[in-house]
């Protein structure tokens, strides 16, 4: 090869590349796989691409498959038939039956939610339906949240659905990739986390409640894809961990109000490798608890409140897809102190963790013959 042709393309691909964006924030040191801790035992198997799990008080298990099905698992692992009554679904790209959730007063009302890729024509959006749980399927069922305004894109639908203590309802999404700059546009959901109660009304308490030129659902801005939220048991605080391009996952504790940055500020690159926004710092924009640069892909979390690990109680477990990991994080005064990584030797998507009423930990697998999984202590 001709030296001479080599020279200039290297450094056209340098130019069209950035360093990592620099700023205050912790970053992951990127741990590699913790062994002899923990061995996944397999509850159910042939679920094609699960992306939600919620536990039932007596110990079956509802897991959506992305396809638009909602399964029951019995306690011996045994797959229903597809529940009726789930609302259609826009199966194209990542979007699809996503999350799947318990009404606080589930014991009492059997009420449960779903998030999901709602059609309209070729465009779509982030929808949330909820239906009382029957042994056939789904009754009276409604839609209390739509997305707006729906787009044509198959991509960052978000979207997980996690309870505040006082039952109200917090919805997670994304901005759908190619409409990244709406994330900071306050009359549009896209890349909101947004917060309603459960009828689908509004809290007055909401922070722009009241403007014209904002959708009084929103909670928090400037938010990417986030796949992934958690309320913690203790402070009540909503947390998130959210996709970020090439490098820039984010762990976030939203607040009432506040800009996320997303696409102004980032720890990102795109995936051509070139800058996104100003960098990673701007006044009056928040910064991540934490990021990821490589990425874990984060899919699922939960705060561990089970029996099986007591020296994980109160720490984060967060799926990872890309990193094919159970990913804990340990915190302290808010702030990451330690992290670690497991079920690597699975070579598996984890795609979302739940604590059972059995104080046992359970994750689910992204595949095409995605499995159901009981995590346990590793035999010394």
């Amino acid at each position: 090869m001709n030296p001479s042709r080599v020279f200039p393309v290297l450094l056209v691909v340098a130019a069209c590349q950035s360093a990592a964006p620099q700023g205050p924030a912790m970053r992951s040191p990127t741990p590699p796989y913790t062994d002899g801790v923990v061995k996944a035992d397999v509850v159910a198997r042939g679920l094609e691409h699960p992306w939600g799990l919620a536990i039932l008080p007596d110990g079956r298990m509802l897991v959506t498959e992305r396809p638009g099905r909602l399964r029951m698992v019995s306690r011996g692992g045994e797959l229903s038939a597809p529940l009726g009554g789930v609302p259609t679904v826009f199966a194209e790209g990542q979007g699809g039956l996503l999350d799947v959730a318990l009404d606080p007063a589930f014991a009492t009302n059997h009420v449960i939610y779903l998030s999901y890729a709602e059609p309209d024509g070729s465009a779509a959006g982030t929808s949330v339906a909820r239906g009382v749980l029957g042994d056939a399927g789904l009754t009276d069922v409604k839609v209390i949240y739509r997305q707006q305004p729906k787009v044509v894109s198959g991509n960052h639908f978000g979207s997980r659905i996690v309870f505040a203590k006082d039952g109200s309802m917090f919805i997670t999404q994304g901005e759908r990739f190619s409409f990244r700059d709406q994330a900071q546009d306050l009359t549009s959901d896209l890349g909101k986390v947004v917060h309603i109660n459960t009828d689908g009304s509004v809290p007055a308490s909401n922070p722009f409640v009241g403007r014209e030129d904002a959708r009084p659902e929103i909670w928090s801005y400037g938010h990417r894809n986030v796949q992934a939220a958690a309320v913690d048991p203790v402070t009540g605080q909503l947390w998130t961990v959210e996709h970020g391009a090439a490098g820039g996952d984010e762990l976030n504790h939203p607040e009432a109000g506040k800009n996320y940055g997303w696409p102004v500020i980032t720890y990102g690159r795109d995936y051509n490798g070139s800058r996104i926004g100003i960098g990673a710092v701007k006044e009056g924009m928040e910064q991540p608890v934490y990021y990821w640069d490589p990425v874990i892909a984060p899919s699922g979390m939960t705060f561990y409140t089970g029996t099986a690990f007591p020296a994980w109680r109160n720490n984060i477990l967060v799926g990872g897809l890309a990193s094919n990991a159970l990913v804990r994080l340990v915190l302290e005064n808010g702030r990451v102190v330690h992290e670690e990584r497991y079920l690597g030797e699975l070579h598996a998507r984890i795609r979302d963790v739940q604590v059972g009423p059995d104080g046992q930990l359970y994750v689910i697998t992204d595949a095409v013959d995605g499995q159901l999984l009981r995590v346990v202590p590793a035999q010394k």
